[in-house]
C-alpha cells in the first residue's frame, strides 16, 4: 500500500497528549563538526547512479508544460502555464547556464557527479531546450490561441485591424508610446547601446535615401506598458494588439527621412552568476549593491531573435553582443512569452479560470474567535497548531501573529528571519511599528536571496530607519530558515512564542505556494530558536540545540542517523519506512545513503517537485525507492520528512531540501512535529500525495516521468482539490486513506 501508515486514521484534534518524540540523540551537539561534501567520499559516481542536475530541471519544466497541454485545465490557466514555462527558462539560463559558462571560463575540467563536463552539459541542454521551445510555441500558437479566439478573444496584427480599430491603436501609439521611446542610433558618435536583461528590442536596419549607406538603430520596447492593449472600439468581443507590433508598424515615425529596410525583435538574457564570495567582503551590503550593478552588465548567455531578421543584422548583433552561434535561438513570431501571463488577468473571463480560491480560517483560530479568545498567544498556549498554506489563510494566522505581537503592550521583543517578502509587506510594516513603539525588534535580512536582493536592501534600510536591529547573517552562509519568535511578559514571567515555517514570510506567494507552518510555545523549541538568533546576530559557533536540527552544523548528521536507523530496522526484519517531501533532491551523499537503505529493504517514497538526481527502481540499487512529483494549481513548496523510527513515527518540517547547499552552505531549520493530532494531519497529507491520480508524476529508472494512471472505475484524486474541499468543509476529522 502507498499510505504512510495504513492503520492510522485519527482526528487532528488539539489533544494534550504528545506521542513518542523523535529519538533523543538525533541532532544533538555530539555532532559538533561542520560536515563538508566531498566527491571523494562517494563510493559510486557516474550516470548509472546519478541524474544530471540541469537535465533533471528541464524534465521538471516539461512537467510544467504538460499543464498547458492538458485539455482538462481551464484555458487561461493553460496560458498562464506557458508563461511559467518561459519564466522558468529565463531563470534557468540566468542561473544554471550562467554557472556552467563561468565554470568553462574558469577552466573547470572536473566531471559532475553524473560524469559530465560543463561543455557536455551545455550541449545536451541546448538540444533539450530547443525541443522544449518548439513544443511550448506549438502549444501556444496552434492550440491555445485558436481556443482563445473561439471564446471571443482575438490577438490581431496591426495591419489586419479594421480602420476604426487601427485609428485607436495609432492614437495609443501617439499618446502612450511615442513620447517615451528613445531610438538609439549606432555610428561614430553613438556606440552600440547597452541591452538590458530580458528586455525586448527592435533591431532596425536603415538606409540613407539615394545611397547604399546602411545604419543600425535600436528601439527598446517599453517595459512600463502592457504587452497587449485591449481596443475599446471592438464590440461584443475582446480584440488585443501587441504593443511591439504597433511600434514596428509605426517605425517610420522615429526615422523621418530614412528608408526602413527591416525591423525585427530580439531579446537577451544575462548571467546572474558573478562568482563573488561574501566571505571576502568588508561590507556585505555594499558588496551586494555592487553585484546588482555588475549583473546589469553580465555576460549574455542567450540571444533570442526573430527568424526573419536579415543575416547581416543577425551577425551584427552577435558581434556587438559577443554572442556565439550556440547561444543564439531563432524563432518565428513573438519573443518572450513569459509575458503571456498578462492574458490570464483579462477582465470578464472568469469561466476560463479556476474558481477563485479564498483561503480558510484555521479551525483552531475560528473556534477561539467564537470563544472570544483575547489574542493569538492564548491560542498557542493551549497547544501547538499547524497551518497549511494556501489552504489556510496566511493573513489570519502568520501575518496576524506578527501584527498582534507588534500591537500587544505585553510583547517585549520580536525576532524574525526574512529571506523573501513582498514590496508592500504588512509584516515588515508591523515590525517597524513595533520598533517605533519601543519594542526590541531584530530582523535577519538575507541580502543574497537571488533576484530579491534589491528589494531586501530596501527593506533593510527602511527597517533600520524605524529602529529595528537589522543584521545580515553569517559570511559564507545564506540564511534560509523561516523563523519568528515573540517574547511576551505574562504576570511577571517571560513567555516565548514561535512560528517555524517551510515558506517565506511573503503574503502574495502564500496564496500560490503550498507551505506548512507550526506555532508553538514549547520551551525547548523556543530556547533553540533563541539560540539560532544568537548564532545569526552574534558570535556563537559552538551553539547546540535541544530539539531542532540546524544546518550546517547538525542537520546532515541528524538526517543520516535517521536513515541509518531505518536501515538497521530493515536488516533486523522489522518495518522500515521513509517518506520525504521536498523541492529538490540533489545531495550525492544523501542519495548514496538512500540507495543503501533501499538495498537493506527500507521502503522509500520521495515526493520531489523539481530536480531529482536519484535514480529510482533500479535493480540491485534502488528497487525499493519510488519518486513522485506533484504539479498543479499550487506550487508544492513544503518540506516534510517521515521516518517510521521503530514505530515512533518521526515527522519533521522545515526550510531545507536534501541538497548540498541546504545541508552545508545555509542556515536551515527542521523542527520535529510531536503532537499526535498534527502527526495525523501530516500522515493524511502524505497519503494524498502518494495516491494522487490527477496531478502526480512517477519517475522511471531511465529518468523519464509518466503521469500516474487512474485505474478503471477509480475516482479522481487531485491533491489540491481534496485539500481545498477538506478545509472548506470545516471538518476536524482526517478523512480515511483511499487505500
Amino acid at each position: 500500500m502507498n499510505s504512510v501508515n495504513e492503520n492510522k486514521n485519527k482526528q487532528p484534534a488539539r489533544d494534550k497528549s504528545v506521542s513518542n518524540p523523535a529519538p533523543k540523540d538525533i541532532g544533538k551537539q555530539k555532532h559538533s563538526e561542520t560536515v563538508h561534501t566531498s566527491n571523494d567520499e562517494l563510493a559510486k559516481k557516474g550516470p548509472e547512479y546519478f541524474m544530471n542536475y540541469e537535465l533533471s530541471w528541464l524534465k521538471f519544466n516539461w512537467r510544467v508544460l504538460a499543464q498547458a497541454e492538458d485539455p482538462d485545465m481551464p484555458l487561461l490557466e493553460r496560458i498562464k502555464f506557458i508563461g511559467i514555462v518561459c519564466s522558468n527558462l529565463d531563470e534557468f539560463f540566468q542561473k544554471r547556464i550562467g554557472g556552467l559558462k563561468r565554470q568553462i571560463h574558469a577552466g573547470v575540467t572536473e566531471l559532475s557527479v553524473d560524469g559530465r563536463t560543463p561543455e557536455q552539459q551545455l550541449k545536451e541542454i541546448r538540444k533539450d531546450v530547443l525541443k522544449m521551445i518548439r513544443a511550448y510555441r506549438r502549444c501556444y500558437f496552434d492550440k491555445l490561441i485558436p481556443l482563445l479566439e473561439k471564446e471571443g478573444v482575438e490577438i490581431v496584427l496591426f495591419n489586419e485591424l479594421p480602420d476604426k480599430l487601427r485609428r485607436e491603436a495609432v492614437d495609443y501609439f501617439e499618446s502612450q508610446l511615442y513620447p517615451i521611446i528613445t531610438p538609439l542610433a549606432v555610428d561614430e558618435a553613438h556606440p552600440f547601446p547597452f541591452i538590458s536583461n530580458k528586455s525586448r528590442s527592435l533591431a532596425v536596419k536603415l538606409k540613407s535615401p539615394g545611397t547604399n549607406e546602411i545604419h543600425f538603430a535600436r528601439i527598446k520596447i517599453p517595459t512600463n506598458r502592457p504587452r497587449w492593449i485591449r481596443l475599446k472600439g471592438a464590440k461584443n468581443r475582446v480584440v488585443l494588439v501587441s504593443v511591439s507590433d504597433i511600434i514596428t508598424q509605426m517605425i517610420e515615425r522615429f526615422f523621418s527621412g530614412m528608408e526602413i529596410v527591416s525591423a525585427n525583435l530580439f531579446r537577451v538574457t544575462r548571467s546572474a552568476e558573478l562568482g563573488r564570495h561574501d566571505e571576502e567582503a568588508d561590507d556585505l551590503l555594499e558588496m551586494i549593491e555592487d553585484e546588482l550593478r555588475e549583473r546589469r552588465f553580465a555576460e549574455i548567455v542567450r540571444l533570442e531573435i526573430d527568424k526573419d531578421m536579415p543575416q547581416d543584422m543577425k551577425q551584427y548583433l552577435m558581434d556587438n553582443l559577443n554572442v556565439k552561434k550556440k547561444d543564439l535561438i531563432e524563432m518565428s513570431g513573438p519573443i518572450g512569452l513569459a509575458d503571456c501571463t498578462q492574458l490570464y488577468d483579462l477582465d470578464g473571463l472568469n469561466h476560463l479560470r479556476f474558481d477563485k480560491w479564498v483561503p480558510a480560517l484555521h479551525p483552531v483560530l475560528r473556534h477561539e474567535m467564537e470563544q472570544d479568545a483575547p489574542n493569538i498567544f492564548d491560542v498557542i498556549e493551549k497547544g501547538d497548531f499547524m497551518v497549511h498554506h494556501p489552504y489556510h489563510s496566511f493573513e489570519t494566522s502568520t501575518q496576524r501573529f506578527v501584527e498582534e505581537a507588534a500591537s500587544d503592550p505585553d510583547v517585549l521583543a520580536i525576532k524574525q528571519t526574512m529571506y523573501r517578502t513582498s514590496s508592500d509587506s504588512p509584516l515588515m510594516h508591523a515590525l517597524m511599528r513595533a520598533a517605533e513603539e519601543g519594542k526590541q525588534v531584530a530582523v535577519l535580512v538575507e541580502l543574497k536571496a537571488r533576484f530579491d536582493e534589491e528589494r531586501n536592501i530596501t527593506w533593510a534600510q527602511k527597517l533600520e530607519k524605524a529602529g529595528v536591529h537589522v543584521s545580515y547573517g553569517i559570511a559564507g552562509l545564506k540564511i534560509h530558515s523561516k523563523l519568528t519568535i515573540v517574547v511576551r511578559e505574562q504576570q511577571g514571567v517571560l513567555q516565548r512564542y514561535v512560528h517555524i515555517g517551510t515558506g517565506n514570510y511573503h503574503p502574495h506567494t502564500a496564496q500560490l505556494y503550498e507551505d506548512l507552518g507550526i506555532f508553538t510555545s514549547d520551551k525547548n523549541i523556543a530556547s533553540d530558536v533563541t539560540d539560532v538568533f544568537n548564532l545569526l546576530t552574534g558570535y556563537a559557533p559552538n551553539q547546540s540545540y535541544k530539539k531542532l536540527l540546524v544546518a550546517p552544523r547538525y542537520m546532515r548528521n541528524g538526517i543520516k542517523e535517521m536513515i541509518v536507523r531505518e536501515i538497521k530496522e530493515a536488516k533486523a526484519g522489522r518495518k522500515a519506512r521513509i517518506i520525504a517531501k521536498m523541492n529538490s533532491l540533489e545531495d550525492p551523499r544523501t542519495i548514496q545513503l538512500l540507495y543503501k537503505a533501499s538495498e537493506a529493504g527500507v521502503k522509500i517514497d520521495m515526493i520531489v517537485r523539481g530536480v531529482c538526481r536519484l535514480i529510482p527502481g533500479k535493480k540491485g540499487m534502488s528497487e525499493n525507492i519510488r519518486v513522485h512529483s506533484i504539479i498543479g494549481r499550487f506550487l508544492e513548496h513544503s518540506r516534510c520528512y517521515y521516518f517510521y523510527s521503530g514505530g515512533q513515527e518521526a515527522f519533521w518540517i522545515g526550510s531545507a531540501d536534501w541538497m548540498h547547499r541546504n545541508l552545508d552552505a545555509r542556515v536551515e531549520i527542521l523542527t520535529p512535529i510531536e503532537r499526535a493530532g498534527l502527526k495525523d494531519y501530516l500522515r493524511f497529507m502524505l497519503s494524498l500525495y502518494l495516491t494522487d491520480n490527477r496531478q502526480r508524476w512517477v519517475m522511471r529508472p531511465d529518468g523519464e516521468y509518466l503521469r500516474a494512471e487512474r485505474k478503471k472505475g477509480e475516482e479522481t484524486r487531485s491533491t489540491h482539490q481534496i485539500l481545498m474541499n477538506h478545509v472548506k468543509s470545516n471538518q476536524t476529522p482526517i478523512p480515511k486513506s483511499s487505500n
